[in-house]
C-alpha cells in the first residue's frame, strides 16, 4: 500500500467565538529611529582559551600570586596568635611570602596529578586532601 501524508485535522472553533466580529486593535506609531550606526557585538571568547591564556601570563610572570596588603594582614592575624609584639621587615614578609607561595604552586602540583591518575580534568579537595596525604603533612 502506498505511504500517504497524514494531514491533522483542525479544531472547529465554537461558533460564539465565531460569530464574534473581529475588533481592530489601535497601535501605537512606530518611532522611527534615526541613522545610528548598528552596535558592535562583544566578542566571546570559546570555554577555555581565556583560561589558556591567563595560565601563560601567571607563568611567564615572576611576581606574586597573592596580594601584599592581604598576606601581610593574615600573617599579622597568625603572628599574633603566637606573640603580641612580633616586628617584622619587608624583606622578611617578602621572604615568607615566597616560600608560601612555592608550597602552595608544588601542592596543586601534586593534586593535579592526582587528578589526572583518576582520569579527570577538574581539580577536587579530596585531590589536594590526597596529594597531602602522600606528601605525610596530613593525618
Amino acid at each position: 500500500m502506498a505511504q500517504m501524508k497524514k494531514i491533522t485535522p483542525r479544531p472547529v472553533r465554537p461558533k460564539s467565538v465565531a460569530s464574534r466580529p473581529i475588533q481592530s486593535v489601535a497601535r501605537a506609531p512606530v518611532k522611527k529611529v534615526e541613522n545610528t550606526p548598528p552596535q558592535k557585538r562583544h566578542h566571546r571568547w570559546r570555554p577555555g582559551t581565556v583560561a589558556l591564556r591567563e595560565i601563560r601570563r601567571l607563568q611567564s610572570s615572576t611576581d606574586f600570586l597573592i596580594q601584599r596588603a592581604p598576606f601581610r594582614r593574615f600573617l599579622r592575624e597568625v603572628v599574633s596568635n603566637l606573640k603580641d609584639s612580633y616586628r617584622m621587615s619587608a624583606a622578611c614578609v617578602d621572604a615568607i611570602q615566597e616560600a608560601t607561595e612555592t608550597y602552595i604552586t608544588s601542592v596543586f602540583m601534586d593534586a593535579n596529578l592526582c587528578t589526572l591518575h583518576a582520569n579527570r580534568v577538574t581539580l577536587f579537595p579530596k585531590d589536594i586532601q590526597l596529594a597531602l596525604k602522600l606528601r605525610g603533612e596530613r593525618n
